[in-house]
């Protein structure tokens, strides 16, 4: 290719191949703009078992390539009715409020079936496994063609592209090398305290854990019955709750069961540690027969080993912002959030949307050459990282935030509101119905409009 006659088109490097990441990658390949995915692991990988998307996730998915909505269609797994259930857990196994969640609404499947459904879509071209990142350095260059982000793998390789995506994870390398220090000797990290940098940089533990399964539909429904087996039901109580929905085409029901702790610190190396259905059985041990009948469903098979998982989040210390220069994080990496809300994957999703849409504007405007228009490649992406952090920030911010006191609620530990159910249910409405209402059409009119007004 000359340098003369044609311009190099955009090319962007993403880190990490979960959901967030994949959902980019596909919201890329329907706008045409080069990307190639560098996954840590062997393959394309989603820890956990069941989760599920929210309304505004579904229609940032059609935005983003309707090849993802309607793979997301083929997996989810249908509610058994349009409602989301509280129910007292601890005493009277009564209902304390019911949500409506619209038709079809969050509807929710096992990670493992929307990522293997979803990564079909990548080219074997555009990603490469075993690519554990070690740094990265910006560089700088004459023009366009050397004005690029170097990545260096733990193997010894290197790879380039213009942009960067950190999409890898709740303990993100993107956000350790970008919030720890400068990217090049060009680039300052001076508007960061200091003091924030190294605690930015990591998650922390919310003192909450739980214990996930996948219990057999037969035993569930010969536990709980048809209505409760069938559909979503949280079970409240005093420092701890219970949470089940059908993933697996109703043959699976998904079990997560949240302890909290006194402790402010998760004494393990991993997020994940060794457990034992025992400690799920003793939490629960005085609560209704229908909570208990719940935690029976757990395993027992190796004497009821089974992880347990530190819930950790980026509340306590957020990230400043979530860019610097050539490089940006998405999803978890920019803002880890509890699972109570619902909302995490679906923000990584709404991130996806407006990247995707800047970066089809940056490759188009470069290429195009419009009058008027900043000359370097580079230039472009850093504005719209700008851009894409002005629009993104408050609103993942506020869903962290939230998340965090939502689970209070379940636990009966909120001061104000306790075990009243008519308050209760006017927090969950308004808590559920304001990440559920975003509107992403507008989301996406403000990002192009910001950008158009920063060229």
């Amino acid at each position: 290719m000359s340098r003369g006659t044609q311009k190099e088109p955009l090319h962007v490097a993403i880190i990490g191949g979960g959901v967030t990441g994949v959902n980019l990658a596909l919201g890329l390949q329907a706008r045409g703009v080069s990307y190639t995915i560098y996954e840590r692991g062997p393959g394309f990988r989603e820890i956990g078992a069941g989760i599920a998307f929210s309304p505004n996730a579904e229609r940032a998915m059609n935005l983003l390539n309707p090849d993802v909505l309607a793979g997301f269609k083929r997996v989810a797994n249908p509610n058994g009715d349009d409602y989301f259930r509280w129910v007292d857990g601890y005493e009277t196994n009564e209902l304390i409020f019911k949500l409506y969640i619209g038709k079809d609404g969050f509807q929710g499947g096992l990670r493992s079936a929307f990522l293997d459904e979803w990564s079909k879509q990548i080219p074997p071209s555009a990603v490469q496994f075993n690519k554990h990142l070690d740094t990265f350095t910006e560089l700088t260059g004459p023009d366009s063609f050397s004005d690029k982000v170097l990545l260096r793998f733990t193997d010894g390789t290197t790879a380039t592209a213009d942009a960067v995506v950190g999409c890898d994870g709740i303990r993100s390398r993107v956000r350790q090398l970008l919030l720890a220090r400068p990217l090049s000797s060009s680039f300052s990290l001076a508007t960061f305290p200091s003091s924030e940098l190294p605690h930015a940089a990591h998650p922390t533990y919310t003192q909450k854990f739980c214990f996930r399964t996948l219990a057999p539909m037969s035993a569930a429904l010969a536990a709980l019955g048809r209505v409760r087996a069938s559909s979503r039901h949280m079970y409240n109580g005093p420092g701890a709750h219970l949470l089940t929905y059908p993933v697996g085409d109703s043959t699976l029901l998904n079990i997560l069961a949240v302890l909290s702790d006194p402790n402010p610190t998760w004494p393990h190396p991993h997020h994940t540690a060794p457990g034992n259905k025992a400690e799920v059985v003793e939490a629960f041990a005085g609560w209704s027969d229908a909570a208990r009948a719940i935690v029976d469903l757990l395993p027992d098979a190796d004497g009821g080993k089974m992880d347990k998982w530190g819930i950790f989040d980026m509340a306590a210390d957020p990230a400043p912002r979530y860019h610097g220069g050539k490089v940006c994080l998405a999803g978890d990496a920019a803002h880890a959030t509890g699972p109570h809300l619902g909302s995490g994957a679906g923000l990584g999703v709404e991130d996806a949307l407006v990247l995707a849409v800047l970066f089809a504007e940056v490759d188009k405007k470069w290429r195009e050459g419009e009058e008027g228009v900043s000359s370097r490649k580079g230039e472009m992406v850093e504005k719209a990282f700008e851009v894409y952090n002005e629009v993104r920030y408050d609103r993942t911010q506020e869903v962290v935030q939230s998340t965090r006191k939502t689970c209070d609620l379940f636990q009966w530990r909120d001061s104000e509101v306790g075990r009243d159910s008519e308050r209760f249910g006017r927090e969950i409405t308004a808590r559920f119905y304001r990440v559920w209402e975003y509107d992403v059409n507008r989301m996406v009119e403000e990002a192009l409009a910001k950008f158009s007004d920063k060229l």
